[in-house]
């Protein structure tokens, strides 16, 4: 989990910058990126940012935001547990306060889908492979959720 921070109208440029600054210094390079249908992922610079890096970009599916739970589910958790909570002054005071709350949610905080372990305390089940992955229909084909195959 990473976050970027940009005080001005966002442009493909500002999105790259703001990516860029948020896996930097993360355990390794993201492989996969779950993103939305919002025109700034369709910037040149995005695309060939994402190309060069050599990370894959997953789409939710348009006006679907359960396409991707677990986004809205990390997005829910840090207005539930951060923001409503929490002031901030500034967009460095911003990103400050919001690195900390990603040392807390990897480091400290406790996850029930985890068997009540953080998410950097490693599993005794080998990850998925997600090089080999299929689509799950939900709702009667309504949206799909990618799964491993």
């Amino acid at each position: 989990m990473g976050f970027g921070v940009h005080a001005r109208t966002v442009d493909g440029a500002a999105l790259c910058r703001m990516f860029n600054r948020a896996i930097r210094g993360q355990y390794g390079m993201p492989n996969y990126l779950s993103s939305d249908n919002d025109p700034l992922y369709r910037f040149h610079q995005w695309q060939a940012n994402l190309r060069i890096l050599k990370v894959i970009e997953i789409k939710t599916i348009p006006y679907v935001p359960l396409s991707h739970p677990f986004v809205e589910r990390q997005i829910g958790t840090l207005r539930r547990e951060y923001f409503d909570h929490m002031l901030f002054w500034t967009t460095a005071d911003l990103e400050n306060k919001l690195l900390d709350f990603r040392t807390y949610f990897n480091h400290h905080r406790t996850h029930t889908s985890r068997e009540g372990r953080t998410p950097d305390t490693p599993t005794s089940r080998p990850p998925a492979n997600l090089r080999s992955f299929r689509w799950q229909p939900h709702c009667r084909a309504l949206y799909q959720t990618p799964v491993a195959a």
